[in-house]
């Protein structure tokens, strides 16, 4: 039987999950766009591509080397969820 205490496990669980994939992928960006934004300020260039596409580029990046493990995190993540259910029910 489902009992608060386990949603509230699923739930944190699954928050953990989105945050260590998120963060996996956004800070490596935020620190290319942080990077950017200095040497877009000492040489007062402002050109907006310059700031998108080395983002978009370590982020595509992140996803290539990343990937994997995260999809595989993931899987892993949903058997335990499915394993969980069983003992649940039955």
């Amino acid at each position: 039987m489902l009992t608060p205490e386990i949603a509230v496990d699923l739930v944190s669980e699954s928050l953990h999950i989105v945050m260590l994939l998120v963060a996996l992928l956004v800070v490596p960006g935020l620190i290319i766009g942080l990077l950017v934004a200095l040497f877009q300020a000492a040489t007062q260039i402002n050109e907006q591509t310059l700031s998108f596409l080395p983002r978009l580029m370590v982020t595509l990046l992140a996803v290539m080397l990343m990937g994997r493990w995260m999809v595989g995190y993931l899987m892993d993540f949903c058997v335990s969820i499915f394993q969980r259910a069983a003992t649940l029910v039955g």
